[in-house]
Order: structure tokens, then C-alpha cells, then sequence
């Protein structure tokens, strides 16, 4: 009789197993490499492969757990605790309460919709009026995507353009509306790296009445740890501050678990459990969740227990330490090139490159044709689109670097490309980067079909990157916006 290939160690493997594997590392080697350094966005590499084994061996324990039910799996409760329990030294707040979610989007979501039920609740006229949410122009695209699924009105509040940060008393103004339900801050922005002014924006915001969050998505777990490795003194954001009322702070980011893990804490218990969903009318099983999840994986769950808790503070700090020599020694190469600039002066990992205006024209980087020319040189930065503020002013287009503990091993390499690809694209204005083949200036600026180039995409051709920014410059944001919807639906389908 035949039977299927065993594993000693595994027990029978099944008879599809090296086709289906060989699919998948097919498919895989298309993708951006997660390691190494060469990616600064989107990855956040700890050179540590002894933690990712010890993260995929916790994760496998739990494979087949429903975090649906504590009471029925209670290792889903016990492994939570422990974070948050972490969380309350880490974040100086001894009694906060909390969950991890799967990711930033969802804590952010939860922190809203918290506080839309806390306004709700409070007000007996809310049919009549809309509860708003008072953002930073530089908060994070999550917000906006909690006030379209749970109604709220956006108020963004213009920042700086030199700085980066929202001036405290437009904020302050802008809080003072009584249909106000959430006041944001960051910490730092992903834009720009900066921390928002949190000690005034929720000293005001506790004055009014209104709960105040800081989002910490990407420096919850690595600003706690920055002064200490060597980084500098970091304004205050996190719960010793009176008034924040809530903080998010991504597991699978700067705490270096596997997507997707994230931290959502609360300062009033009350305000936590309005996040909480529960339902007991209807017939089958009482309903209560605490995230916008029902059936979750307890995957992402284990596996940042398990890094968490290898690594501790003193391993924090030691890899905290390694991204601050990383980020000065990249920020230091970034000022010494001549036609660019970091904005603003940021505090933690996180760099925004724009075009120095300071210097003539022909000696000035386009910093979307620079991230293009050094992206031919092995590193992918990102590029973000300049835009236009309600105030008048304008966020210049910029290239934001994400610096990990990992850059500190390449820093040569990428130093050099850095000031290499300045040096191919100084002096050249977006419309006339020589290889884009444009017969007259601004012609680049065709508006493409969208599915046309999400097949080429598909099929292996390159994608402008810099000319799809230069498209949502240029366009009315909403029409860029469908366009870029129109080309992941078409990118994504099934062939």
C-alpha cells in the first residue's frame, strides 16, 4: 500500500507539499526582500534570526486557536496580559487596559470608534449632529479611513511645512467645537518623524473633555528605549502626559513579532470597553468582541508574546541602539548631499527627504527621481506626493526612509547609492528626467489607463513610481484616489 512521505519529527506529509511550496517560493521571489536592510519602508528587520525562529515556533503552538473565545481558549487572555502588562511599564501606564489587534489600521479604527460611542453616549441630541475627529494634516490615513466607516466629520488641522508640526493652538481651536469626540496626535508622524506638541494638545483636550490619542503606532517600541541607546532627549507622548486617553503601538513594527500585531491601550477603563462589541439577541452563542475581529488568529498573537518577551528592555535597548547609529549616520549622508534636505527635525527612526530650495535650480534633487535612481541601486525608499494645505501651504514632496536595526550593516552601500543616484538626477525637473522619453514638458502627465497599467505591472514591466506621484499631484485628489483604486482592483484580480 502506498503511503505518504513522512517527517519523523512531523509525522505524514502530504503528497502536495513540495509542489505547493515551490509555488509559493516562486511567487515569493517576486516580492521586495523583507531582510537585509534594502527595503526602508514596510519591513522592520532585527538581524536576529533567533527571534523569527522562536516567533515561528510560538506562532505554530497556537495555529489552530480561535482568539474568539478566551474563556474557551484562555491562552489567548494569559498571552494578551502578559503584553499589556509590558505595555503598562513600557508606555508609563500603570492601569491602563487594552488588546492587541491585528495591525495599526485596527487599533486606530478601535480608538475612534471608542470615542464616537463615549460622544454618543453623552449627548441626547446626537441624531441631530455628527461627531468630529480633529487630526494633523500629517496623522495617519487610518483616521480618515475611521471617520468613513463610523461617520465621523474630519477636521485637519494644517502643519507646518518647515516643521512638520501642527501649531498647538490651531489644534486647540479646532478642539474646542463641542461636537469634538477625538483629538489625534503622533508619535512620531510617518510622514515626517516628528512628535506632535502632546503635552499641550492633551492638557487642552482633558480641559474640554475630549479624549486625546496618540498614535504611536510606529515609535510605541522604540522612542520608550531612544534617550536611553544614545538617541537624545524625546519630547514627552506617552501616559505619564495627562490627558492622553489612549495609545496605539505596533508589535510588528519597532518590536520586531510578524505582522500583524498591535497594541491598543486605554487610560479609562469606561473608554475601553466602548470599543466592545457584544450581542446577545439572537440565538446562537453570546457575541462579545473586543476588536472589530471575530474569529482572529492567534498567530501574530504568540509569536509577539514570544518576542517580547525574549528580548525585554535590555534587548530593546540594544537594538534601539543600533538604529540610532543608523539613523544619524544616514541623516549626516542625507545633509551632505548637495539639493536635499531632511524636513523638519525629527525625533526617532524616520527621515522625510525633500528638494533643499536654498540651492540654484540646477544643483537641486527631485526627491521622487532620486528615490527612483536609487532604487536602481538595490534600495527601495518611498516617495510621498506633495500637497496642498487648507491654509494655503504646501508639504512638499518628500522620500521617507524607515532606518531599522539591519541599515547600521549596510551603511556603505547604501551611503554610497544615496549620493550616487543625487548626483544622476541633479538638476532635472520631474517632466524631464531623460529616460521618461517625453517629446515636450509634461507630457509625462497623460493620465494612463489604469487597467493597462496594472497589467504591465503584472506581466513584469517596471512601474513609474515617480510619475504615478507627479499623476496624484496634479489630479483633484479624489480622481487621483480612483485611479489608484481602479489599478489595485485590476493589479490584484485574478488573471
Amino acid at each position: 500500500m502506498n503511503r505518504p512521505p513522512t517527517d519523523p519529527a512531523k509525522g505524514p506529509t502530504h503528497p502536495a507539499a513540495e509542489e505547493l511550496l515551490g509555488r509559493l517560493t516562486a511567487y515569493r521571489s517576486q516580492d521586495a526582500p523583507t531582510h537585509g536592510g534594502r527595503v526602508l519602508s514596510y519591513v522592520y528587520d532585527s538581524g536576529r534570526p533567533d527571534l523569527e525562529r522562536l516567533a515561528a515556533q510560538a506562532a505554530e503552538q497556537v495555529l489552530w486557536v480561535n482568539g474568539l473565545d478566551p474563556t474557551t481558549f484562555p491562552s489567548v487572555a494569559l498571552l494578551e496580559g502578559d503584553l499589556v502588562r509590558f505595555a503598562r511599564e513600557m508606555l508609563r501606564g500603570p492601569r491602563v487596559t487594552g488588546s492587541v489587534t491585528s495591525g495599526g489600521t485596527e487599533s486606530c479604527l478601535l480608538a475612534v470608534l471608542a470615542a464616537r460611542e463615549r460622544w454618543r453616549r453623552a449627548r441626547q441630541d446626537r441624531e441631530q449632529r455628527r461627531p468630529r475627529l480633529v487630526v494633523p494634516a500629517s496623522a495617519h490615513a487610518a483616521f480618515h479611513k475611521a471617520a468613513h466607516l463610523f461617520d465621523l466629520e474630519v477636521v485637519v488641522v494644517p502643519v507646518d511645512p518647515r516643521t512638520g508640526r501642527p501649531l498647538v493652538a490651531d489644534m486647540v481651536a479646532a478642539t474646542e467645537h463641542p461636537d469634538v469626540a477625538l483629538v489625534v496626535v503622533s508619535a512620531p508622524s510617518y510622514p515626517h518623524g516628528v512628535v506632535d506638541p502632546v503635552t499641550e494638545v492633551a492638557e487642552a483636550a482633558a480641559a474640554l473633555g475630549v479624549p486625546c490619542h496618540v498614535d504611536a503606532c510606529i515609535g510605541g517600541l522604540v522612542l520608550p528605549w531612544w534617550e536611553a541607546a544614545g538617541g537624545g532627549a524625546v519630547p514627552p507622548w506617552d501616559f505619564s502626559v495627562p490627558g492622553v486617553s489612549s495609545i496605539s503601538a505596533d508589535l510588528h513594527k519597532y518590536g520586531f513579532a510578524p505582522k500583524g500585531a498591535s497594541l491598543l491601550l486605554f487610560a479609562d477603563p469606561e473608554l475601553d470597553r466602548a470599543r466592545y462589541f457584544a450581542l446577545t439577541a439572537w440565538p446562537g452563542y453570546p457575541v462579545v468582541n473586543p476588536t472589530l475581529l471575530g474569529t482572529r488568529s492567534t498567530t501574530s498573537l504568540a509569536a509577539a508574546w514570544a518576542v517580547v518577551g525574549a528580548l525585554g528592555p535590555d534587548g530593546y535597548v540594544e537594538l534601539t541602539g543600533r538604529t540610532v547609529r543608523a539613523t544619524a549616520a544616514t541623516r549626516a549622508a542625507v545633509e551632505g548631499i548637495e539639493g536635499l534636505r531632511v524636513l523638519g527635525d525629527p525625533t526617532g527612526p524616520l527621515l522625510a527627504v525633500a528638494t533643499d530650495d536654498a540651492v540654484p535650480p540646477e544643483r537641486r534633487v527631485d526627491p521622487h527621481l532620486w528615490a527612483g535612481a536609487v532604487g536602481r541601486r538595490g534600495f527601495v525608499l518611498q516617495g510621498q506626493p506633495g500637497i496642498a494645505q487648507s491654509d494655503g501651504t504646501v508639504l512638499p514632496r518628500s522620500t521617507h526612509l524607515t532606518v531599522t536595526p539591519v541599515t547600521e550593516g549596510v551603511l556603505p552601500e547604501l551611503v554610497r547609492a544615496l549620493e550616487e543616484a543625487a548626483d544622476e538626477v541633479r538638476g532635472w525637473a520631474q517632466s524631464e528626467e531623460p529616460s521618461r522619453g517625453a517629446s515636450e514638458p509634461g507630457e509625462a502627465l497623460g493620465i494612463p489607463d489604469p487597467e493597462a497599467l496594472a497589467q504591465a505591472a503584472r506581466a513584469g514591466g517596471d512601474l513609474d513610481l515617480a510619475q504615478v506621484l507627479e499623476l496624484i499631484e496634479a489630479l483633484p485628489r479624489e480622481q487621483s484616489a480612483d485611479l489608484l483604486r481602479r489599478f489595485l482592483a485590476a493589479f490584484t484580480a485574478p488573471g
